[in-house]
This record gives C-alpha cells, structure tokens and sequence, in this order.
C-alpha cells in the first residue's frame, strides 16, 4: 500500500458512521430537493475531503435552496453573497472601523467580520462580480485564514466556498481566471430533472406544505469526519492510474493521446491529482468501503477535471466538450487492477 497509515478499529466504525450520516443528509435533503442525486453527492465528497464547490447551471435548477438546505441539515453557521458588479472585497472579508471609547475618548480601528467568516459561504452568482472581489475569496479558500489591515484572521473551521454561476448568460458577468477555478475542488454540473422529477418539484413548491428538517451532523462530527477521510489508504496502483489521467490532460509530452494534441491547449496541473485522490477517498468512505478502488477515482473525474482543460479553438469549432475529452480519457486508460 501507498500510505503508511492504516485504519484503526475505531476507524472502521467511523466509516460505517459516515456512510449512515451520508444516507441521512440525503434523506433530510429529500424532502424539499427533488432528485440531483449525483450534485448532491459530489457536494458531500467535497465537504469531507475539505474542498470547496462550483455549481453550474441555468437559472431555476435550485442550486441556492440546495445549499441554504444543506447548511440546515448540517446544523453550522450559513452566509449568503449576492455577487453583483458593484459588490466590493471589503463586503467579503470585512473592513476597520473608527471606534471610540466611551470612557476615554480614545479612538482606535476595529475588525467587523464580513460574511466569509462562516461555515459555509454561498457565493451566489459568483461570476457577476469583477475579478478584483472575485479575489478576495482567494486566501480563504486556500489558507482559510483572511488578511485585512496588516492582520490575519482565521476563518472557523469547517469552512467551505460554495458558489454557483450562469453557464449561458454573459451580458454582465466576469469570467473566473483559471487560478480562481483552480481553488475549487470540483466543477458540478446541475442539470435539468427528468419528467417526473419536474412534475413533483411543481407539486411540491405550489402547495403549502413546509418540511421540517433534522440536523444530522454538526461541525465538530465533521471535521472528525473529515480527519477519517484523510486516513484512508491508497494502493500504488490506484495513485498510478490518477496520476496516468492528470498526465493524459496535458498536451505536451511522451505517449500522449492524438485527440488531446489536437484540441487541448492546456492540461490540469498537479492540483488535480490531489483532488483525485482526495474526491476518491472521501466517496469511497461515503459508500461504506475503508479503500480506494479505481472506480472511486474515475467517478470523481469529470468533476476534478472539467475547469481544469482549456479546450483550443478546434474543439470549440467542432463543438467538443470537455466532458467528451475527460471520457474519452478515462476510456483510453487502462486500470491494471481493482
């Protein structure tokens, strides 16, 4: 095995914990979200591995209530940012004041916390803000720590950046830079629902039903979740086949697939391996199994690696997706083993 860490009898039971609070979310999230099974579970693998979320999709698909809802069954503190181009840093991380003592008449700056310093953060149309604010969620997200005037201020943990974005409207908007993108573990795409999910979500929302929802876990039994995630062995193999699909990413260097040559002009960089191994761990631990298999890690790989290849003009003409390219990648490489 890769990792010298092996998983205690407490461990193992933890993972059966983990894998029956997963159910429970699930449940909790049931009764107000209609299907989006698949989003709903790559939110839970980035919350364990400790990563943050992109949420993607036309307006209407629920993305807001989905996470406002998760906070509500994960019983920790929830702050909403409404991105908007006139939204500036300092409504993000917070400013200094003036203050002046009562007693004294002295004055002197104090730090009022902005809406990052919370749980989880909803950045709300994140695109729609300059890439100046887009910035200030930049330490946060990578140090969970915010820097204003000369001081840091750690952020409580567990911490999250949950934003969600507009794919088709670009009047307006500020695409995210590629250093952005990178801060985020996964890129999930919210789709439209089936037929019958469609016809339930407009039963449910046009009635006067209100769901009471339980909590099922709070921060302290997710970071001890999360302390679980981190410890779950790797075999050499499964490391090689993460590593063999960030390598095939790239367009440049030894036996690298044609397609790729042709309609890639930049590949992921190592970030996106950790996060393979990361995403993997944590759904494998999700679904009840103490080892990563290579299926964990090709079930996390669309959404590890869609913001992370930049398609040349080419692909672009030809109406090539990213997702195509990271399937046709995933079929190229072989998993020696399971």
């Amino acid at each position: 095995m890769a990792d010298s860490k092996e998983l205690t009898k407490n461990d193992i039971a933890c993972v059966e914990d983990i894998k029956s609070a997963h159910a429970r979310v699930k449940t909790e999230l049931a009764k107000v979200i209609v299907g989006q099974d698949k989003v709903i579970d790559e939110l839970l693998i980035c919350i364990f591995a400790r990563g943050h979320v992109l949420l993607e999709g036309v307006p209407g698909l629920a993305k807001t209530l989905l996470i406002s809802t998760l906070s509500r069954v994960l019983s920790i503190k929830f702050n909403r940012i409404q991105f908007t181009p006139d939204l500036m840093p300092s409504d993000i991380t917070g400013t200094e004041v003036i203050s002046e003592d009562k007693i004294t008449k002295e004055r002197e700056f104090r730090f009022l916390q902005g809406p990052i310093f919370s749980n989880i953060v909803l950045a709300d149309e994140i695109n729609r803000a300059p890439p100046k604010t887009q910035a200030a969620l930049l330490e946060a997200m990578q140090e969970h720590k915010v820097s204003v005037g000369g001081k840091s201020y750690t952020l409580q943990e567990p911490f999250f950046v949950l934003a969600t974005q507009n794919p088709v409207e670009q009047e307006g908007t500020y695409p995210l830079p590629e250093a952005q993108l990178d801060r985020f573990m996964f890129k999930a795409q919210v789709d439209y629902p089936s037929a019958e999910e469609e016809v339930k979500v407009m039963r449910n929302t046009t009635s006067g039903e209100k769901p009471k929802l339980n909590p099922v876990l709070t921060g302290e039994q997710i970071i001890a979740f999360q302390d679980i995630v981190r410890k779950v062995p790797i075999a050499d193999h499964v490391i090689k086949y993460a590593y063999n699909i960030v390598r095939s990413t790239r367009p440049i260097g030894e036996k690298i697939p044609d397609f790729i040559k042709e309609y890639v002009s930049w590949g992921a960089g190592p970030r996106a391996g950790q996060y393979l191994l990361l995403g993997g761990k944590a759904r494998a631990i999700l679904m009840g199994q103490p080892y990563v298999s290579c299926d964990d890690i090709e079930a996390v790989a669309y959404a590890v690696l869609r913001h992370r290849i930049l398609l040349n003009f080419t692909a672009e003409s030809e109406g090539i997706t990213t997702d195509e390219i990271i399937k046709r990648i995933l079929t190229s490489i072989s998993k020696t083993t399971k």
